[in-house]
C-alpha cells in the first residue's frame, strides 16, 4: 500500500550530459491515505474527525450511537448495500489486521456464517454469508492505524456491487490518526459535522 513513487530528474546544469537521478518520494500510490499524504484531488470528503470519507452519490448516512451518546459508527446506506468504515489505533511496527481478521473469522463462524478468505488489493479479505446477509471485510494496516471496511448486502448479486463500492470508498478514504498515544485497537474517535449533529439532536428531542 505504501509504495514509493519514483520521479526522474536531471541536474539543471549540464542538462545534456548529467546522469538521471532517482528520487524516492514517500507518497502512497493508492489509498486509504494517512492524513500526512492526503491527495490534493479535489474530491469532496465528509469530515468525521478521524476519517475523511468520499460519500458515494445518493448514499444516506446512518449514525450509530452508544448508550453514553457518543458516536459508535457511521454507516453509508447505498442502493446496493450498507458500507461502513472504521479506524483503530495500531502498533507502530506490527500489523494488526491479520490478528483482527482471524478473530473476526472465529466470531462469524460461531454465529453460523459461511466464510471465505480471499486475496484482495490490500491483502486478505473476508467474505461471510448466511441466509439473510452477505458481508465483505477489508482491512488495511497504515502508520499507527488500521482501517476496516465492511460491505453488507441482502443478496449475492448486490454483494458483488457492494464490494466494488466498498473498494472505491476505501481507496479514497483519508485517516487522521493524530499524535496522541492510544492503546492498540482503540477506535479512533468519530466527530460529526455540526449540521449533522444538530439534526440528530433535534430528532432525539422530538
Amino acid at each position: 500500500m505504501f509504495g514509493k513513487r519514483r520521479k526522474r530528474g536531471r541536474h539543471s546544469a549540464n542538462r545534456g550530459t548529467a546522469p538521471e537521478v532517482e528520487v524516492d518520494l514517500d507518497i502512497p500510490e493508492v489509498g486509504p491515505y494517512d492524513s500526512e499524504h492526503a491527495p490534493d484531488d479535489g474530491l469532496n470528503r465528509l469530515d468525521l474527525g478521524s476519517v475523511l470519507l468520499p460519500v458515494p452519490e445518493g448514499a444516506q448516512l446512518q449514525v450509530e450511537m452508544d448508550q453514553a451518546g457518543a458516536v459508535r459508527a457511521v454507516h453509508l446506506l447505498t442502493p446496493v448495500g450498507q458500507l461502513t468504515i472504521s479506524a483503530f489505533a495500531a502498533p507502530k511496527t506490527d500489523r494488526l489486521w491479520p490478528e483482527v481478521g482471524a478473530e473476526l473469522i472465529a466470531q462469524l463462524k460461531g454465529d453460523g456464517f459461511r466464510i471465505n478468505r480471499e486475496n484482495g488489493q490490500w491483502g486478505e479479505e473476508i467474505t461471510a454469508r448466511n441466509n439473510e446477509v452477505y458481508l465483505r471485510f477489508v482491512g488495511v494496516d497504515g502508520p499507527r492505524w488500521m482501517l476496516r471496511g465492511v460491505a453488507a448486502a441482502p443478496s449475492e448479486q448486490q454483494a458483488e456491487q457492494a464490494g466494488y463500492a466498498l473498494y472505491e470508498l476505501v481507496k479514497h478514504t483519508v485517516v487522521v490518526r493524530g499524535e496522541q498515544p492510544m492503546p492498540v485497537r482503540t477506535p479512533l474517535p468519530i466527530e460529526l459535522p455540526e449540521a449533522i449533529a444538530r439534526h440528530i439532536a433535534a430528532q432525539q428531542q422530538g
